[in-house]
């Protein structure tokens, strides 16, 4: 199974959407751009929050399995993919991107 790396690429805010609609948080996020996460085993990575993780893990299942070329051919690396969280008023967006393990003589 091969690991996959998770890189925070780009963080979006829209002050207007939370002003009409959000009520106060304290707390929304806390990731970086460059930020980065590995997944052993398609699993969830330490320290990335579960909602991001709802909206990347079957892709991070398929590439740790081996498999990739989502929507024939929508990335340049047929291995990767760029997934945003669900976060409508501060979305994050990740590149996603296997890694093969090195074998081990």
């Amino acid at each position: 199974m091969n690991d996959v790396k998770i890189t925070v690429v780009k963080i979006t805010t829209y002050p207007d959407l939370i002003a009409k609609y959000e009520n106060p948080i304290e707390h929304a996020c806390s990731l970086k751009i460059g930020d980065e996460f590995i997944s052993h085993d398609g699993k969830k990575p330490t320290n990335l929050c579960d909602s991001a993780w709802g909206s990347m893990e079957e892709f991070v299942l398929s590439l740790a399995n081996g498999k990739g070329n989502f929507y024939d051919g929508w990335m340049r690396d047929p291995m990767s993919a760029m997934i945003s969280c669900n976060d409508g008023f501060r979305p994050v967006s990740f590149y996603i991107e296997a890694i093969k393990k090195q074998s081990q003589n």
